[in-house]
């Protein structure tokens, strides 16, 4: 049984709602967390290897390390689930 009440209380379902942000969208001035600076901020980047399924044995992070404004180099050992920081895309 279908209570006629509870359709009352969903307008907006199956309907199209005006966004509150797409006219900021279209102007290219909304402000996603991409977007977002704070004093202190450190930024990451990850290295891939060029080569698909290869063992890599070690890592040698000197270089990168010396590196004007590196902070720090994290490596997959140092991961506590091994593949679990690969981005999925």
């Amino acid at each position: 049984m279908i209570d006629r009440d509870l359709d009352r209380n969903f307008t907006a379902v199956g309907k199209s709602v005006p966004r509150k942000d797409a006219a900021l969208k279209a102007r290219g001035e909304a402000k996603y967390t991409d977007d977002l600076t704070l004093p202190g901020m450190l930024y990451g980047k990850i290295k891939r290897s060029p080569y698909a399924h290869a063992l890599i044995k070690n890592i040698d992070c000197s270089r990168a390390l010396a590196l004007p404004g590196v902070q720090a180099v994290i490596t997959g050992q140092e991961a506590p689930i091994p593949y679990g920081i690969v981005p999925r895309t």
